[in-house]
């Protein structure tokens, strides 16, 4: 299970460091409206994942059990969106999520509520959640239920720690790459690889689905 919470660490470091819905939202209502806007938005987007990690904490079990095909339709189709967000990262013309949007000013019962809902329309969380949990949960181990709820709890921490710092810092981080585009390169780069070389390492695995808990 250690090996599981390691793993699903990476994974979730390596995409909440890729800009994505969250992200870009949060860095623009920060810069926008200031850091407690961007903490309140937080909020909804840490609630999102919460209801992420239940539905699919509901619905693996009994998912697996009767559909065992499934595990391998997802792993795929997790490799497959994580090599997307690597092309993304490194293609030619990419933008950077500290290059905010503009917002309107908003109310903290609207800023949470956006929050949750574009984590809740955020397609890289789903992906995470349905196709790249299920990858670090160990069959002989049992209680697939319990290994969803502590793989997916990292998740959270890790996403909601990270999130929170890039809201708190995100107009002194727009300030300082704006003028330092290899900066903005590397982290891409960096960022790319690292998404990359997990894709590849769930499509060279051939376990086999999950059984029953």
């Amino acid at each position: 299970m250690t090996g599981g919470l390691l793993g699903i660490a990476l994974v979730s470091l390596g995409m909440v460091l890729t800009p994505g819905p969250n992200m870009i939202y949060l860095v623009s209502r920060s810069i926008t409206q200031g850091r407690r806007a961007g903490l309140i938005s937080l909020i909804g987007v840490a609630l999102g994942f919460t209801v992420y990690l239940t539905a699919t904490c509901l619905g693996l079990t009994a998912i697996f059990a009767y559909v065992p095909a499934a595990y391998t339709v997802l792993k795929l189709a997790g490799a497959a969106y994580l090599l997307w967000l690597a092309w993304n990262a490194v293609r030619p013309g990419g933008t950077s999520a500290f290059e905010p949007r503009e917002l309107a000013i908003e109310p903290p019962r609207k800023l949470f509520a956006m929050g949750l809902l574009t984590c809740l329309l955020n397609p890289k969380i789903a992906i995470l959640y349905l196709s790249l949990l299920p990858q670090f949960i160990d069959p002989a181990m049992g209680h697939v239920l319990l290994q969803s709820l502590a793989l997916g709890s990292v998740q959270i921490l890790i996403g909601t720690l990270v999130n929170a710092l890039i809201a708190v810092s995100a107009g002194t981080l727009a300030a300082f790459l704006a003028g330092r585009p290899l900066w903005l390169r590397i982290q891409r780069y960096l960022m790319g690889t690292v998404l990359a070389g997990i894709a590849v390492h769930l499509i060279a695995d051939r376990s086999k689905a999950l059984a029953p808990a």
